[in-house]
């Protein structure tokens, strides 16, 4: 969190209103239908950190990167710790303030410049794109890579939606990423639970939250992922053809994140295969999520 005034920004359709916090990692503090919330929801100004916003992007990269190491185009890296475990997460711009650069009643311009540094080392440039309207909140990340060099890119989001009793998801997918401590003994100690280490065939997935215990990536995601309680409808689509769930038993939330590539692919045999953008030198890739919203 900046030590300064937080810089907030609140759009307001219809029904819906919209609230962020440039300075806390570009994020989206809440998001209420008439005063109901629709993602896991905090007022803006009592925000205190990252981790209890009700949105946050994932640039450059989204999920782990396997115990701080990568290697990419024939040279190592490690990259200094941005959480409690072993492992690094969900890039670097979640936790680095945004700029302003536009701001109306249905629309608002963040954006975010990163200089390569211990956390990533690679420089990037990062702009999103709120929009709203009276039943819709569209998101558009478009990154450009302003390094000498070809980087890794990922891009996504990390939505955390409210857990009530009725609340169900519907996705059409292909396969689910597993993870398989026994696969890689050496590295038991490595938190491998979180990693994934084999891909499955998973034709879908339609279950009451209650139900599920996930902490997975999956391949395959087409059309809209429908999250429906006893007070809301909700759509999710995005460009990106891959999810992240995420369903914690003890928690009030659960996560449906749209992601562009597999947990940790920079790590893997083929990372480009696996959803990872080789973004050259003056390249610019972009995405989008788009949540629909309505009573249920």
């Amino acid at each position: 969190m900046s030590p300064t005034a937080p810089v907030i920004v609140e759009l307001a359709q219809g029904g819906l209103r919209l609230a962020l916090r440039a300075d806390c990692g570009g994020a989206i503090a809440g998001l209420w239908l008439d005063g109901l919330p629709v993602l896991r929801s905090t007022e803006p100004a009592a925000l205190a950190d990252v981790r209890a916003a009700a949105s946050y992007p994932l640039v450059p990269y989204s999920n782990r990167i396997g115990t701080r190491r990568f290697g990419w185009r024939g040279r190592a890296y490690e990259l200094a710790p941005n959480s409690d475990g072993p492992h690094t997460i969900h890039g670097v711009a979640w936790q680095r303030p945004w700029q302003v650069l536009e701001r109306s009643d249905a629309r608002a311009l963040l954006a975010y410049t990163h200089r390569s540094d211990e956390h990533w080392p690679f420089s990037f440039h990062v702009e999103q794109v709120f929009e709203l309207a009276p039943s819709t909140l569209r998101v558009t990340l478009a990154a450009s890579n302003i390094d000498a060099r070809e980087m890794p890119l990922g891009l996504g989001w990390h939505p955390y939606f409210v857990r009530r009793t009725r609340s169900r998801i519907h996705l059409e997918l292909t396969h689910r990423w597993d993870a398989d401590a026994a696969l890689l003994p050496q590295r038991r100690d490595a938190d491998t639970s979180l990693l994934p280490q084999r891909r499955v065939p998973q034709p879908g997935l339609d279950a009451d939250v209650a139900a599920l215990d996930l902490d997975h990536c999956f391949d395959g995601w087409a059309g809209a992922a429908r999250i429906r309680d006893e007070l809301l409808s909700l759509r999710l689509t995005s460009s990106l053809t891959r999810a992240v769930v995420y369903t914690p038993r003890d928690r009030a939330y659960f996560c449906v994140e749209p992601v562009s590539h597999v947990n940790n692919a920079v790590n893997s045999d083929d990372p480009t295969g696996q959803g990872l953008i080789a973004l050259r030198a003056g390249g610019s890739a972009q995405a989008w999520m788009q949540l629909d919203v309505a009573r249920a």
